[in-house]
C-alpha cells in the first residue's frame, strides 16, 4: 500500500474552525501511515466506549454536551488510548470531539453509512492501518421511520490499529450500535434483528481472532447478559465480557426482570449498580432518565442531588467491552490480560447541570508482561455460569416459566482456565491455565434448545414478513385499480369540482400504493432473504450442537456402564467380605467366652497377666 511522505502535512496550517475541520478530515485520510520504526510495544491499553446521544434536532443541548464529552475524555485521570463512540451522528460533532482530544488521540475515523449516517467513530493513539464499515443485513424496517434504525444504516465500524512494528502488534477494534429495543423483551418485535446483528459481529470478531490478532469489541449492544444475543456473542466469538470477567456475580438484567427476581436479591442501590453491576443505562443518577417534571425543575435552574444509596431498580447494562487475545499468540509477545473495568462519564455538565448523555461510559484497561516473561498474565478470572449464581428454589421457579430454561444447562470449565467460554457454552476441555499455548480454535456451541428458540424467532419474523408483503402488494394492486376507476369517472364527469377531487384521490391513492408496492416487493423480499440466510446458519449450528450432544451422550453412557460394572465387582467383594466377617464374629464370641473363664480362674489373678490378656483380646478383635 503506498503511503504519503511525512512532510505532506507541512503545508497544512491550523487556523480557525474551518481550517481545523479540513485538517482533521485530512488527518482521517492519513491515519493509514504505519507506526514509526523503533516504536515501543505498549504494556497497557486503556479502552473507552460511550454512547454520546447526539441526535440532531432531537437531543437537547447536543452541541454543548458533545463538546463537554470531548473535554472529559481529554481530562480523564486514566488517559484513554482507544475510544469507540456511538450516536455521534454528525461530522461537526465528531470534529468537536477531535478538537478536544487530538493531543492524546491523534488518529481517528468517522464512519459513513445509511441515509443519515451510522453514528460510529473510532479514535486511537496509534495509527489505523485498515478500516471499513460492515452494514447489518437485518436492521429494522423502513416503515418505522419515527425510530430511524433502518435509515441510519447500522453496522460495525472496523479498524485495524497497529500499536508497534510487526503483525503481532495489530489490535482489531469493532465498534457497533445494535438495534434498539422499543418494548419489553416479551413484546420486542426487533429481537430477531438484534440477535442476527449479534451473530454478525460475533463472526467478525471470531475471524479477527483466527488471524491471531488481539480483538476489542465495544459499543452500545442494547442487550443484557440474559439475552439470546449475548449468548451468541460469548459462545461463537472467542471473546470475554470484560465486566463479567472481573465481576462474575454481577446482575444479568435490571432488578425488575424476572431473572433477577428469581435470584432473590435486594434491589441494588445506584452506587452498587455503578460499581458492581456495571449499569450504564436507566440509572437514577442520569438526569435524562428522570421524569419530565424533574427535568423541567432542573432546566429552570434548580439543583437536584440524587443520593447514591437510593434504590435503582431499572438500571441495566447495555454497553460492553469484549476482548480476546486471539486464537494464536506469537511467541515474541506476551498475551494481554484484563486489569480493570469501571463505569465512567457519570459527572454532569458544569453549567447545564445535566448528564453528558443518556448512557454512562464503560472504561477498561488491559495489560501484558514483557515478551518472554513467565508471569501468569494469561490466567484470568472465570465467568460464573448462571446456574452457580441462582438458588435451587429460583431455578425450579425459572424452569417452570418460558424464560430460557436452557440457560442453566452449561459446561462448567475449570476454575483456572485462561480461556473463558461464555457462561452458556459447551466446549472441549479448556487448556491448562499455566500453559503458554493459545486456546484451540475448535468451535463452541450452545445447547440445541437455545438454537430452537432462535429458529422460532426467525420463523415468527418470516411469517410476519410474508404477511406484510402480501398485504402491501395487495394494497399496490388495489390502488392501481382504484386509480383506473377514478380516471374513468373523470372522463364521464361534467362537474369540475368532482373531477378535481377524483384526480386528487387517484394521485394520493396511487402514490401510497406505489410506496407500499416498493416496500413489499423490495424491502420485504430483502428481509426475507436475510432471514433465510440467518436461519440456515442457525440450523447448521444446531446440527453441530446435536452432534456434540450425541457424543456427550455416548461418552456418558460408556461411563455409566463402567460405573455399573465397577459396582457389580464391589458388590461381589462386599458379599465375600460379609461372609468373612461372620466367621470372624463367631470366632470372636468363642474367644470372649474363653476370656471370661480365664478371668474367673485364680491362676490369672495377677495384674500383669490381666493386662496381657486384655492386650490379646484387643489385638484379636482388631484383626477380626
Amino acid at each position: 500500500m503506498p503511503y504519503f511522505p511525512s512532510n505532506t502535512f507541512d503545508a497544512v496550517t491550523i487556523q480557525p474552525f474551518d481550517g481545523l475541520s479540513e485538517c482533521l478530515e485530512k488527518r482521517d485520510c492519513f491515519t493509514m501511515n504505519p507506526v514509526e520504526a523503533g516504536a515501543e510495544t505498549p504494556s497497557t491499553i486503556n479502552i473507552l466506549t460511550y454512547n454520546c446521544w447526539g441526535l440532531r434536532y432531537l437531543a437537547k443541548y447536543r452541541v454543548e454536551r458533545l463538546q463537554e464529552i470531548g473535554r472529559s475524555i481529554a481530562a480523564a485521570v486514566t488517559t484513554p488510548e482507544i475510544v469507540g463512540l456511538q450516536e455521534c451522528w454528525t461530522q461537526e460533532d465528531y470534529l468537536a470531539i477531535r478538537r478536544q482530544t487530538r493531543h492524546i488521540l491523534p488518529h481517528g475515523k468517522f464512519y459513513h453509512s445509511g441515509i443519515f449516517g451510522g453514528g460510529l467513530a473510532i479514535l486511537s493513539k496509534w495509527p489505523i492501518v485498515e478500516s471499513n464499515m460492515v452494514r447489518y443485513p437485518l436492521n429494522g424496517r423502513p416503515t418505522a421511520f419515527f425510530r430511524g434504525d433502518w435509515y441510519v444504516g447500522k453496522g460495525v465500524a472496523c479498524a485495524s490499529i497497529q500499536t508497534a512494528q510487526g503483525e503481532e502488534s495489530i489490535v482489531e477494534v469493532f465498534c457497533t450500535h445494535l438495534h434498539a429495543p422499543y418494548a419489553p423483551e416479551s413484546e420486542d418485535s426487533y429481537m430477531c434483528h438484534r440477535t442476527a446483528q449479534a451473530w454478525e459481529i460475533a463472526r467478525l470478531m471470531r475471524h479477527a481472532a483466527e488471524r491471531g490478532h488481539a480483538v476489542i469489541g465495544l459499543g452500545d449492544f442494547n442487550l443484557t447478559p440474559s439475552s439470546l444475543a449475548y449468548q451468541l456473542i460469548t459462545t461463537h466469538a472467542p471473546v470475554q465480557d470484560v465486566w463479567r470477567t472481573l465481576h462474575p456475580d454481577s446482575s444479568l438484567a435490571s432488578a425488575t426482570h424476572p431473572l433477577e427476581k428469581a435470584r432473590q436479591r435486594e434491589i441494588p442501590t445506584a452506587r452498587y449498580n455503578l460499581r458492581e453491576n456495571g449499569a450504564t443505562c436507566d440509572s437514577v443518577l442520569n438526569t435524562w432518565r428522570w421524569s419530565k417534571q424533574q427535568q423541567k425543575q432542573l432546566f429552570k435552574g434548580r439543583s437536584i442531588i440524587v443520593d447514591q444509596t437510593q434504590p435503582d431498580p431499572r438500571a441495566k447494562r447495555l454497553d460492553y467491552i469484549f476482548f480476546s487475545n486471539g486464537l494464536s499468540v506469537s511467541p515474541r509477545s506476551a498475551p494481554w490480560r484484563i486489569d480493570s473495568a469501571k463505569v465512567g462519564m457519570t459527572e454532569r455538565h458544569p453549567t447545564l447541570d445535566c448528564s453528558l448523555s443518556d448512557h454512562f461510559s464503560v472504561e477498561a484497561t488491559i495489560s501484558r508482561a514483557p515478551a518472554g516473561s513467565t508471569a501468569d498474565a494469561v490466567v484470568l478470572p472465570r465467568q460464573s455460569p448462571l446456574h452457580e449464581q441462582t438458588s435451587d428454589t429460583a431455578l425450579r421457579t425459572l424452569t417452570n416459566t418460558s424464560l430460557h430454561p436452557t440457560l442453566y444447562t452449561s459446561y462448567n470449565p475449570s476454575p483456572t482456565s485462561s480461556f473463558l467460554p461464555g457462561p452458556f457454552t459447551r466446549t472441549p476441555s479448556p487448556p491448562d491455565a499455566h500453559s503458554d499455548q493459545a486456546p484451540a480454535s475448535s468451535p463452541r456451541y450452545l445447547p440445541s434448545s437455545v438454537y430452537d428458540e432462535i429458529l422460532a424467532l426467525i420463523s415468527s419474523d418470516k411469517m410476519r414478513a410474508h404477511r406484510q408483503r402480501r398485504l402491501r402488494l395487495f394494497h399496490f394492486i388495489a390502488s392501481v385499480v382504484i386509480s383506473i376507476v377514478c380516471f374513468i369517472a373523470i372522463w364521464w364527469s361534467t362537474h369540475a369540482g368532482i373531477s378535481f377531487m377524483l384526480v386528487f384521490i387517484s394521485t394520493l391513492n396511487l402514490g401510497g400504493g406505489i410506496v407500499q408496492g416498493l416496500i413489499g416487493g423490495l424491502f420485504e423480499g430483502s428481509e426475507l432473504r436475510a432471514l433465510k440466510e440467518f436461519q440456515w446458519e442457525m440450523e447448521r449450528c444446531k446440527e453441530h450442537a446435536e452432534t456434540v450432544d450425541r457424543k456427550e451422550a455416548s461418552v456418558t453412557e460408556g461411563v455409566l456402564k463402567q460405573i455399573s460394572s465397577d459396582n457389580e465387582h464391589h458388590a461381589e467383594g462386599r458379599s465375600m467380605g460379609k461372609h468373612s466377617l461372620e466367621e470372624a464374629k463367631v470366632g470372636g464370641e468363642e474367644e470372649k467366652e474363653l476370656w471370661e473363664k480365664v478371668r474367673a480362674s485364680e491362676e490369672y489373678s495377677g495384674k500383669e497377666n490381666r493386662r496381657r490378656g486384655h492386650g490379646r483380646f484387643v489385638e484379636f478383635h482388631g484383626n477380626a
